[in-house]
């Protein structure tokens, strides 16, 4: 296995055939950066390669799972501005729909194959699960939470939409689903567990422990067999259109960047940035309203 700057792997369970991949930016609460997603796609391959791991953990380094998409990386113009390889914006620093429409849908490419990817995924969530931290965990096979976590979607506050946002309604109730995708707000772990969101929530200090023998029960069966099953009930789940709904749901987050709460949370982040207060102070402006998060990411 090769070493990645921003992943930690190893293994767990019966004879190392539950697989783990921790995401490791402690320092920045495991934002998910074009870095460690690229690096993640790569990780995830390697292991569905490798016959023996038959379930795969995913969990975070440090106090939380993921806060959400890096929000600090070059906010540049013109050549400095790119999401991977795409310029964002053109020469006279004027965004560009398509173009960043182009770089999001990789994004979503790396999601749509963890969804789909023959091996059973389970999302482990302590600390924050947050925005594209959140994303991440809905397109697990099954997620268990810290009773205490947070879990939510504030991007929706101004930074666009959640792009597979629309698999809420899958697991979900619609009442609740649109609930959590027009204010942003988040549950604790407990309360996931109550709407379905989460399979299992525990105290943090059995959480690693319950869902290594969690993953460990689920992977009695051979990888081959666990994929056949995965593949059928997925199946399911996309004749309901999830590939089209979250395709069309990144492209809305594209066209989301363009409304005016959107214009705003951009002038209110480059003012911060200016005058020395820093991204914090743009998503204390963002999320001050609600009286919940505190610079906690996207």
């Amino acid at each position: 296995m090769p070493e990645y700057e921003n992943l930690l792997l190893d293994r767990a369970g019966t004879d190392g055939r539950v697989g783990r991949i921790t995401l490791n930016r402690p320092e920045k609460m495991n934002a998910l950066s074009q870095e460690l997603l690229f690096e993640f796609n790569e990780a995830l391959h390697d292991y569905e390669a490798d016959d023996s791991i038959r379930v795969i953990i995913i969990k975070g380094a440090g106090r939380c799972f993921s806060a959400g998409y890096d929000l600090t990386p070059p906010q540049g113009r013109g050549a400095d501005a790119v999401v991977r390889r795409h310029r964002a914006v053109d020469d006279e620093g004027r965004r560009l729909l398509w173009n960043m429409r182009t770089g999001m849908q990789q994004i979503t490419d790396i999601q749509m194959y963890y969804w789909n990817m023959a091996k059973v995924t389970i999302a482990q969530l302590h600390g924050y699960a947050l925005a594209g931290g959140c994303e991440m965990a809905m397109m697990s096979d099954m997620v268990t939470a810290a009773e205490d976590v947070r879990i939510g979607h504030p991007g929706v506050r101004g930074l666009g939409v959640a792009r597979n946002g629309a698999i809420f309604p899958l697991v979900l109730g619609m009442r609740k689903a649109k609930e959590l995708y027009y204010t942003g707000d988040n549950v604790t772990g407990k309360e996931a567990e109550e709407i379905g969101m989460v399979n299992y929530a525990w105290p943090a200090d059995e959480l690693e422990e319950r869902t290594i023998a969690f993953a460990d029960r689920i992977a009695n069966l051979s990888a081959d067999h666990l994929a056949i099953a995965k593949t059928s009930m997925n199946r399911f789940y996309e004749n309901m259109g999830i590939y089209s709904s979250i395709r069309s749901s990144t492209d809305l987050d594209a066209a989301g960047q363009f409304t005016a709460q959107a214009y705003e949370w951009q002038d209110r982040t480059r003012q911060a940035m200016e005058s020395g207060g820093g991204l914090k102070e743009a998503l204390d402006w963002r999320d001050g309203p609600y009286r919940d998060y505190r610079a906690s990411g996207r």
